[in-house]
């Protein structure tokens, strides 16, 4: 106990010497901030014109199409007339 009072003085002196100056606080500039909108500038130059492209590859042969339906049978012809010959003559040379 009669260590008591001295060392609880070297505590206290102890413990104020590490005491810290306080931080200098940080300013912060608030951010500007924008206007209204400018006139509109001048257009600029039209641009210069594009190569041609090139002509295309060709295209793959089609598909060959299916084979058409048989036509219907035909009506039977009119019978010739009895009596009537025809003579065939050669032309003249």
């Amino acid at each position: 106990m009669k260590y008591a009072i001295p060392l609880a003085i070297v505590m206290a002196l102890g413990l104020s010497a590490c005491d810290r100056p306080a931080p200098t606080p940080i300013v912060v500039t608030p951010a500007p901030v924008p206007g209204p909108a400018g006139p509109q500038g001048a257009p600029g130059d039209q641009g210069a014109r594009g190569n041609s492209g090139e002509q295309g590859m060709t295209g793959d042969q089609g598909n060959q199409g299916n084979t058409g339906y048989t036509g219907a049978q035909g009506t039977q012809g009119k019978t010739g007339e009895n009596g009537t010959t025809i003579v065939v003559v050669p032309p003249a040379e």
